[in-house]
């Protein structure tokens, strides 16, 4: 029980980092959150729940690594805003790779 509490806490945490204001799609993400833990609170089979925590710790780290808030500019537009944890060192692609020795 307490891994099901410690994921719905992680899962709000993450949604306030990721849609920082953006108020329509914290809410959204919070409604959403919320039903399906409640949708599922009354699930007793341990294999289902092992399941459910699965997909919800994938959608948390999906949020955590995967989504940039777009920010609309004029017709047409999009400004990025990634977060600080997104940006990683980029490793430059080689056409011809190198021979083990």
């Amino acid at each position: 029980m307490a891994h099901v509490l410690q994921l719905f806490k992680a899962l709000h945490r993450t949604r306030q980092q990721v849609f920082r204001n953006d108020a329509r799609a914290l809410e959204a993400a919070r409604i959403k959150i919320n039903e399906e833990f409640k949708n599922n609170k009354s699930e007793t089979s341990p294999k289902k729940i092992e399941e459910l925590m699965k997909i919800g710790s994938d959608v948390e780290l999906l949020l955590r690594t995967s989504v940039i808030q777009g920010i609309h500019t004029g017709h047409n537009t999009l400004k990025l805003v990634p977060r600080k944890d997104l940006l990683i060192e980029n490793v430059p692609y080689c056409d011809t790779p190198t021979q083990k020795q």
